[in-house]
């Protein structure tokens, strides 16, 4: 644990410690890197954009962070397979936090979206999870000790009109947390989720000015959020001081969720 200049210890500190985090090359998985970086963190920064990825991981070099970036498409179990051995290369996988999502067709009624468009959303936003998953689990069991952390939505707590290939993957991934964590529980390896609500970042620059403003106009503090402060709630779930919470889907939608 290191020392402040105060001489106490620092919060939260991740000293020592290896995490992976996809979704890296922009929004919430990039404030996630700078932040469990700046705790003293080894980050392997996965994206599947691996042009921004590159250029991300040099950025947060350039300031001291120990970071290796590792393309990565989470839909694939061969290419996460290749992320995971990567990192063990680099050292004990102690901490993932998956921020990977897509939203897929907005705009359309379910009786309108194709299936195979549920299918792709799923793939990414779940089955990628569940891949990530069992793929940092048997180390992690080995070691006793673990910290998973997957960013699932509000609109998996409440649903979003027009939405809902995105709804739907979110709410499964929700479910899937609650099931894994019970069983990991007695093991040293917490898995949790966090529900954003509309956080500033490409996701939401994507969306229809319409979309947008009737996903803020849901929100009590009135704005969106920013992913700093997402960042700055996941570097807390996945640190060695949130022991006895798993299995929980924590809050981040100023205010339009309090359960």
């Amino acid at each position: 644990m290191r020392d402040s200049a105060e001489g106490d210890p620092v919060p939260h500190s991740m000293q020592g410690q290896l995490a992976i985090v996809t979704g890296a090359a922009s929004g919430i998985g990039l404030a996630t890197c700078q932040v469990l970086a700046e705790r003293g963190a080894t980050v392997v920064m996965a994206d599947i954009a691996a042009d921004r990825l590159q250029e991300c991981a040099g950025e947060l070099a350039g300031q001291g962070a120990n970071v290796h970036p590792i393309q990565v498409d989470v839909a694939n179990a061969f290419s996460v397979q290749a992320l995971v051995a990567a990192a063990h290369a680099v050292g004990t996988v102690q901490i993932l936090v998956n921020c990977v999502g897509i939203t897929g067709l907005l705009g359309k009624p379910a009786h309108e979206v194709p299936v195979d468009e549920f299918r792709h959303v799923i793939d990414v936003n779940l089955i990628g999870a569940i891949l990530l998953t069992q793929g940092v689990i048997p180390q992690m069991l080995e070691a006793g000790y673990g910290r998973i952390l997957h960013v699932a939505s509000i609109a998996g707590k409440e649903g979003n009109p027009n939405m809902t290939p995105y709804d739907t993957s979110k709410a499964g991934l929700i479910g899937f947390v609650k099931g894994a964590a019970k069983e990991y529980a007695p093991l040293g390896v917490t898995i949790n989720a966090l529900a954003p609500a509309v956080i500033s970042g490409p996701m939401v620059d994507s969306q229809p000015p319409a979309v947008r403003d009737y996903l803020i106009s849901r929100i009590p503090m009135g704005r969106v959020g920013e992913p700093r402060e997402v960042a700055e709630t996941i570097a807390f779930i996945v640190s060695p001081e949130c022991s006895f919470t798993t299995g929980f889907v924590f809050d981040a939608s100023g205010g339009r969720a309090t359960y």
